[in-house]
């Protein structure tokens, strides 16, 4: 890697005398996969477009290394910015070596999305170290705080009529995307505890996971993507041991992204259930993607918590911006945004359970 870095600095100070194609940015994806991303992708173009700025997409696949190696590459071959939604969630010696290479080129850093460490005091130590960088995110608690608020209070309102095999308990299950992720374990936590905070106030039972021999609480894609196909396989496991004919039902879905919930949606509806017909099991996600909110509008899905794409773009795009004009980072940005502590933008989530 050090050989490599060396490399990459030393073949940037030969270009430097080559001009570059005036706003020119790589946008360095963990993976086109994953659903979220993709209304990003969508909205971070068309932003970046209005901008006057070129872009060049890469895909991950979710591989660290590529990852590196196309960075790597876009220093070499000549770019004005590096926007990166880092592979390796969570981990600031990856972050780190990345934001290396853009202050080794004197080029702009904005990492988003995927947190680069699992402590806030760290990361904002390793932004602070290079002032033509920031990180665009979410306060990764607030989504699994909402979404158990809100399942709290879907369970306690429609509470007889979840309550399938009326035994006063509401067994759940629980898709975690990633066990790493930040934002993953957050959901995974708070979703049930605020879950469990608005019901056990009310006089009802806490929620309870359907499988006592699962320590965990939850089950997880295994690949680390939050996809529909991990849930998918779940729930058809899951149904033919749990299910009304045996009187123990799954009662509740919730799921840490929408592509699980729907997913789980998916499966539910091969067996005569969430066809927005008959009897409905309630499923919420995060992201509030379009086939979510076509999904609870269709009455087949409770509720989701919305990510904001158009909100994330909007923002990264204009901190690129300003970082390759020489601003102020910050300076335009959308006043509903939190600016916190100089180098982390929060974009805010909000409840979404239909039109």
């Amino acid at each position: 890697m050090k050989k490599l870095l060396a490399l990459v600095l030393a073949m940037s100070m030969l270009l430097g005398a080559v001009a570059l194609a005036d706003g020119n940015a790589l946008v360095s994806w963990y993976t086109f996969g994953d659903v979220y991303l993709t209304s990003v992708r969508t909205a971070l173009d068309e932003a970046f477009a209005a901008k006057g700025i070129t872009v060049t997409d890469k895909d991950s696949n979710a591989i660290q290394t590529t990852q590196t190696d196309d960075i790597n590459t876009a220093v070499l071959i000549g770019t004005n910015a590096l926007v990166i939604n880092l592979v390796e969630s969570g981990s600031i010696s990856v972050a780190q070596s990345l934001l290396d290479v853009a202050k080794g080129a004197n080029l702009p850093a904005v990492f988003f999305n995927r947190a680069v460490s699992q402590d806030d005091a760290e990361a904002k130590a390793m932004f602070e170290g290079y002032e033509k960088s920031a990180f665009i995110g979410t306060n990764f608690e607030e989504a699994g705080k909402m979404q158990g608020d809100m399942i709290g209070a879907y369970v306690l309102e429609n509470y007889d009529a979840i309550d399938l095999n009326g035994d006063g308990v509401i067994s759940y299950v629980m898709f975690k995307g990633d066990d790493a992720n930040q934002e993953a374990i957050a959901r995974t936590k708070y979703g049930v505890e605020n879950a469990d905070a608005v019901l056990t106030a009310a006089g009802k039972p806490a929620l309870k996971f359907y499988d006592d021999n699962n320590a965990n609480k939850y089950l997880v894609d295994l690949n680390g993507t939050w996809s529909n196909t991990a849930s998918y396989e779940y729930m058809g496991t899951i149904l033919s041991q749990y299910n009304e004919s045996n009187g123990n039902m799954i009662e509740l879905v919730i799921a840490n992204n929408d592509d699980m919930a729907i997913g789980a949606i998916n499966y539910l509806k091969t067996v005569g259930y969430n066809d927005g017909k008959g009897k409905t099991i309630p499923v919420f996600g995060v992201d509030a993607v379009d086939a979510a909110k076509a999904a609870i509008d269709a009455g087949e899905m409770a509720g989701t918590i919305k990510q904001d794409a158009v909100g994330m773009a909007d923002a990264v795009a204009t901190i690129t911006a300003n970082l390759i004009e020489g601003k102020d980072k910050f300076e335009g940005l959308n006043e509903n945004y939190r600016v916190v502590d100089g180098w982390f933008v929060q974009i805010p989530y909000a409840m979404y359970t239909g039109e």
